[in-house]
């Protein structure tokens, strides 16, 4: 299984567009990597992608970005014994609320 990560598009590495520059977060760093970008074609610098294996699978938006981040988050909280389920996944929580409300 593969999991995609969130990445900005940071530079084109060339004209046709083919090849990018994008940066992501691992931890608390950003690194930058080539990206393939032939699967969802050019883009503008500042779009953010879903990638994974130096392959851009999808372009993104913020919502959406930041809903992974926080999944991402989640996890790595998990892994280390500290997860909070009050804290992570707020927007399930906020989900589950509004549909228990809704049967009401």
């Amino acid at each position: 299984m593969c999991l995609s990560i969130p990445m900005q598009l940071v530079a084109l590495e060339d004209e046709s567009g083919d090849f990018a520059i994008v940066e992501r977060r691992q931890g608390d760093t950003l690194r930058r990597e080539r990206i393939n970008m032939m699967l969802i074609g050019p883009q503008p610098v500042g779009t953010w992608i879903l990638g994974s294996l130096g392959l851009a699978q999808e372009v993104i938006d913020d919502h959406e970005r930041n809903l992974i981040e926080d999944a991402l988050t989640a996890l790595a909280a998990s892994l280390a014994g500290d997860y909070d389920p009050a804290l992570h996944f707020t927007d399930l929580r906020t989900r589950t609320e509004i549909r228990s409300n809704e049967q009401q």
